[in-house]
């Protein structure tokens, strides 16, 4: 299905089911904000890609922009007296965006939902990869936090999102995971990812590659 969404682009590549917040204070995204808020609440949805180039704020923006992204949905809006906004938003699906249209009052864009296939995903690679994470999280506490709390879902497409979404790796790294056709796929391809950085770890002993997934995100 074909949809023209609201657009707001950020330098980081988000994956479905991730929940996070997000500070809104340019005058083009307040305008994205303050038309959504007239939508009715299940319908307060707009979509981000991550940027490939350029930057998230000011009049130059991003330079370069991944196609693939997901589709976004406020669940909390807290407007401030300077007219900006903290929102809470849930990523519910992927999408492939076609151009981005500036030239209204905020970015928009025709996009298409992306649907997961849905497979029958090996036990093997379902427990290797949940074996993988967990020794990568142990290897990860001498330089700081746990990325993951909880339970690992037992789940194949959610256990891949979880793991893709809360390791620490470099943006063409997520994007690829993000664009992968099905949790199989998916699963092979972190656990592949988490052995490298393992290894690498081992070898000369330093943080990940990136610290995206513990940093706040600040689309604009």
């Amino acid at each position: 299905m074909n949809e023209r969404l609201p657009m707001f682009p950020i330098g980081a590549v988000l994956f479905p089911g991730v929940t996070l917040p997000l500070r809104v204070f340019e005058d083009r995204y307040r305008a994205m904000v303050h038309h959504l808020l007239r939508q009715d609440e299940e319908e307060r949805h707009f979509g981000t890609v991550a940027i490939r180039e350029g930057y998230e704020v000011g009049d130059t923006g991003a330079q370069s922009l991944y196609r693939v992204g997901v589709k976004l949905l406020i669940t909390e809006v807290e407007q401030h007296d300077d007219d900006s906004f903290d929102l809470e938003v849930l990523a519910v699906d992927r999408i492939r965006m076609d151009s981005l249209i500036s030239s209204g009052d905020f970015p928009v864009a025709d996009v298409e939902e992306i649907p997961e296939e849905h497979v029958a995903v090996p036990r093997a690679i379902v427990d290797t990869a949940r074996a993988t994470f967990t020794a990568y999280r142990a290897a990860l506490l001498e330089f700081r936090e746990d990325p993951f709390t909880g339970s690992l879902p037992k789940d194949p497409e959610f256990l891949s999102w979880t793991i893709s979404a809360t390791t620490p790796l470099p943006m063409p790294d997520r994007q690829a995971l993000l664009e992968a056709p099905d949790a199989g796929i998916r699963l092979g391809m972190v656990t592949d990812l988490l052995r490298a950085e393992l290894k690498a770890m081992n070898v000369i002993p330093s943080l990940p590659a990136t610290e995206v997934a513990r940093t706040k995100w600040s689309p604009n």
